[in-house]
């Protein structure tokens, strides 16, 4: 198995790589470079140790993942194994019917033309909010 009895810690960017929260460990590192990951309410650099019991927060695609260290592993495990190296409370993710479509326009189109912007405004929730002609003195 992949995990070490001795260990007391370990980098978060393998430890988040090896429990299967990101595809890679350069992406892990690199969420952790940008900011993206949190450990106990701090934000952490690539090389920072997790021990067990440490919340691991991370933000990913718009939503976080809240995980609490269980157990830590050095290389990367199967789907199995990593659920079992850490405790998920994550808030549910949105329903995808709640999530807006964004209104996609080909790029060869050209300008839109005032009726395509008056639609483009209308999706987008903003109204006609200028002057009112019959307030004229």
């Amino acid at each position: 198995m992949a995990s070490d009895e001795g260990m007391t810690t370990a980098r978060v960017d393998s430890w988040i790589w090896s429990v299967r929260l990101t595809k890679t460990r350069s992406a892990a590192a690199a969420a952790c470079r940008a900011g993206h990951v949190r450990v106990n309410g701090e934000r952490v650099k690539p090389a920072y140790g997790v021990r067990p019991g440490d919340e691991v927060r991370l933000r990913q695609a718009g939503q976080e993942r809240i995980v609490v260290v269980t157990r830590l592993v050095r290389k990367r495990v199967g789907a199995p194994v990593a659920v079992e190296c850490y405790v998920d409370n994550s808030p549910p993710a949105p329903p995808r019917e709640g999530i807006a479509v964004i209104a996609v326009r080909d790029r060869g189109a050209g300008r839109p033309t005032k009726r395509d912007r008056r639609e483009l405004d209308q999706l987008r929730g903003r109204l006609g909010t200028g002057p009112d002609p019959d307030d004229r003195p």
